[in-house]
């Protein structure tokens, strides 16, 4: 009993010096004190200007309203000339997706950055960003049209 007892102790006793010894080393700096002089003049530093908000666009530069146009313009017809490419009725067809396209640019040019407006208009690239509003605004654009009518599941058929 009296060796149980003695070997509980040392337990005891090990993890509580595992405990403090953890706590203590967590705790230490590795960096030296600094001076309140050297304090005072980090103080003084301006902060940084880092936006934390990767959403907020409000510091970027802004799309002018020609380039707005330009873009809205381009991407439209890039989206007409994709649709009638394989078409066999290419006037018809230029005439029908005239307008679902346009409503997708024109959805698209109004969250508009200046970085995607480079990109598109000067390097000829469409970025993931525009990938995106563009699968947003043709959801929104051809959501406008009136589905057709579904049948009524409700009543039974009857046969006579």
């Amino acid at each position: 009993m009296k060796i149980l007892n003695a070997i509980s102790k040392r337990l005891l006793v090990l993890t509580i010096g595992g405990v403090f010894a953890v706590t203590l080393s967590a705790c230490s700096d590795d960096k030296p004190q600094a001076t309140p002089a050297a304090q005072s003049v980090s103080k003084a530093k301006p902060a940084a200007t880092h936006n934390p908000n990767p959403f907020d666009h409000s510091g970027e530069a802004k799309v002018t309203e020609s380039e707005k146009q330009r873009f809205e313009r381009e991407f439209a017809n890039q989206c007409v000339n994709r649709e009638i490419k394989n078409s066999d009725n290419k006037e018809s067809d230029k005439e029908r997706f005239a307008k679902p396209c346009t409503c997708i640019a024109t959805f698209m040019m109004k969250d508009l950055t200046a970085q995607e407006a480079e990109k598109f208009l000067t390097e000829h690239e469409n970025p993931q960003s525009l990938r995106i509003k563009y699968e947003n605004a043709a959801y929104h654009c051809l959501q406008e049209k009136t589905p057709p009518h579904e049948p009524d599941f409700s009543r039974p058929i009857q046969h006579l």
